[in-house]
């Protein structure tokens, strides 16, 4: 059973700094790329950021371009989203998900954690 556990979410002010990480369990093969989408209430999900298995390639949505940056460690199975210079519109429930392609499309995606609250203060 392939499992999907966020963390690292919280409340910071405008301009300040937050790591998510997401550790996956029950992929039975490693061949997997990962990506962080993000849903603020009443708005659709949306992709944040995404990363092919080696790393080498990566993918981010315009509006956190230059201020955040996904990482992959996959000998502990673990992706992280670090974001900085945080703006009060990046608020929102942020998911991680699995799949074989990077894409930002999040109906490309079978696999998804629970998600993490990022609240962001002006």
């Amino acid at each position: 059973q392939v499992q999907l556990v966020e963390s690292g979410g919280g409340l910071v002010q405008a301009g300040g700094s937050l790591r998510l990480s997401c550790a996956a369990s029950g992929l039975t093969s490693s061949d997997y790329a990962m990506a962080w989408f993000r849903q603020a209430p009443g708005k659709e999900r949306e992709g944040v950021a995404a990363i092919t298995w080696s790393g080498g390639s990566k993918y981010y949505a315009d509006s956190v371009k230059g201020r955040f940056t996904i990482l992959r460690d996959n000998v502990k199975n673990t992706v992280y989203l670090q974001m900085n210079s945080l703006r009060p519109e990046d608020t929102a429930v942020y998911y991680c998900a699995s799949d074989r392609l990077a894409t930002l499309r999040p109906n490309e995606y079978i696999y998804w954690g629970q998600g993490t609250q990022v609240t962001v203060s002006s």
